[in-house]
């Protein structure tokens, strides 16, 4: 029987971020520069037929977290939303807390806590090389993965270090 051959090396790194993102709003400001200003230097690729961005969002989630509270501060309910973008986020966090239904059957009104909120956006991005790779954000860190050359991790890395909310 013949044996596997790799051809590739694919790589991921992991940076943990020393405080979390604070909001979806400090989270969002970063993934907007990103867009933006493609800080990687990558560049525009066709597939199919179709012609894709440098970088593109391929995934994002929001989660938003509520409690429910009794007259002695006990928790009696919780309750998490689980949302495909930044603005249905935001009207969840508006919503729930004035459902009137959800409010009256558990017996409290609901409380966000934001600092349970989660957030996952990834990146699809193309290296002026041909390498696909990703950059994924979650609250507390930041995953470059995909990529086979180091100068891919060095790009996302010497970018990283120049953004103060990714301390």
């Amino acid at each position: 029987m013949g044996d596997f051959t790799p051809k590739s090396v694919v790589k991921s790194a992991v940076r943990e971020l020393a405080a979390p993102f604070a909001s979806v709003a400090a989270l969002t400001t970063v993934v907007s520069d990103i867009l933006a200003n493609n800080p990687f230097d990558c560049t525009a690729y066709e597939v199919s037929g179709t012609t894709h961005d440098p970088v593109e969002k391929s995934r994002e989630s929001y989660t938003a977290r509520f409690i429910y509270e009794d007259v002695n501060a006990e928790t009696i309910g919780t309750a998490s939303v689980k949302c495909p973008t930044v603005d249905a986020f935001n009207d969840a966090v508006t919503a729930l807390p004035a459902c009137t239904g959800l409010n009256t059957a558990i017996g409290a009104t609901a409380v966000h806590e934001s600092e349970d909120d989660t957030f996952a956006v990834v990146l699809k991005c193309h290296d002026a090389n041909g390498e696909l790779y990703n950059v994924s954000f979650s609250r507390s860190a930041i995953t470059v993965s995909g990529y086979e050359a180091d100068a891919i991790l060095a790009s996302v890395e010497t970018w990283a270090d120049t953004v103060s909310a990714l301390d």
